[in-house]
């Protein structure tokens, strides 16, 4: 069987009839960049809007790869809209604000080590799409929206990543997989950006996100000053928890780390380009992809 039959038949099937509406999810990274500029150019079914969940706190190469994709959709009269639930950053050190958990590493007062739950892709992603699909199809939360009534959501999962393209868990969406229909997978994706003149497409993932590889820290570090004195002040920061409590209303124990290391971001010893370093970030983060966690899409109906 060929890749792209095995890829065709691992799509969820769509629901009979015409969607309402027709939606990329657009993280801006490798595989949903390349499904833009294939629609831009008829190579794959057009779509009435793309979306970019925006957590305001993505690198610099993201935006600015992002505003040259807005012009260029914009040249071919598809819409780029940005959509977002406030700033992942600020509000993880607001202790006023719902606190949406990060992944971030821990090391208990006793020396265990472990993780905080992963919420943030669904706050900061998922969420704002589905608030904005349903707008779209004139069902704002908490409307109803009718059995008949869904939209279709392509999202760019190429067949690198075939195990992650999964229904969509709410009524009101379909998911579509266009790049298993092509059979491409990520250098596919690369090659086909390049020649349209997205060279070197940065992936997409907050500037802060725990599960970035050496390579990531050791580039930011030496290449990207700024960025990386915002992440070192952030990691030194959330170091007992933000000042925030838990749900029962105590002071969070123990202490918080971006780096698996935990110790001080700016005291981390990097490794980069260790065997594999790098590998599973490569795919970036977007709504539905984030390749560390299983992808529910959970957030709002």
């Amino acid at each position: 069987m060929t890749a792209t039959a095995t890829a065709r038949s691992a799509a969820p099937a769509t629901a009979p009839g015409r969607p309402a509406l027709r939606v990329l999810s657009l993280g801006a990274g490798v595989q949903s960049s390349a499904r833009l500029v294939a629609a831009c150019h008829g190579l794959v079914d057009a779509f009435d809007v793309a979306v970019f969940a925006d957590t305001a706190w993505e690198p610099v190469a993201v935006y600015e790869h992002l505003l040259r994709l807005e012009r260029y959709a914009a040249a071919h009269r598809i819409p780029v809209v940005r959509v977002g639930a406030g700033n992942i950053r600020y509000d993880a050190l607001d202790p006023k604000h719902r606190f949406a958990s990060m992944p971030l590493f821990t090391l208990s007062p006793d020396g265990r080590k472990g993780m905080a739950r992963r919420q943030c892709t669904s706050e900061y992603k998922v969420k704002p799409i589905k608030v904005e699909v349903r707008r779209r199809l004139g069902y704002p939360h908490p409307r109803r929206i009718p059995a008949g009534v869904w939209a279709q959501m392509a999202i760019g999962i190429s067949v690198d990543e075939i195990g992650r393209a999964r229904p969509a868990d709410v009524r009101y969406m379909r998911n579509t997989f266009p790049l298993l229909d092509l059979g491409w997978r990520r250098g596919d994706c690369l090659e086909f950006l390049t020649r349209h003149g997205f060279p070197g497409t940065p992936r997409s993932s907050c500037l802060g996100c725990p599960f970035h590889s050496d390579d990531f820290w050791a580039d930011l570090k030496a290449h990207k000053p700024a960025e990386w004195a915002d992440a070192v002040a952030f990691d030194r920061a959330i170091r007992n928890g933000s000042a925030r409590a838990n749900a029962a209303g105590q002071p969070l124990r123990g202490q918080f780390f971006l780096h698996r290391q935990r110790v001080p971001l700016d005291e981390v010893i990097l490794r980069p380009r260790t065997p594999g370093a790098g590998e599973a970030e490569a795919l970036g983060c977007g709504p539905w992809t984030c390749p560390h966690t299983p992808a529910t899409g959970r957030g709002v109906a």
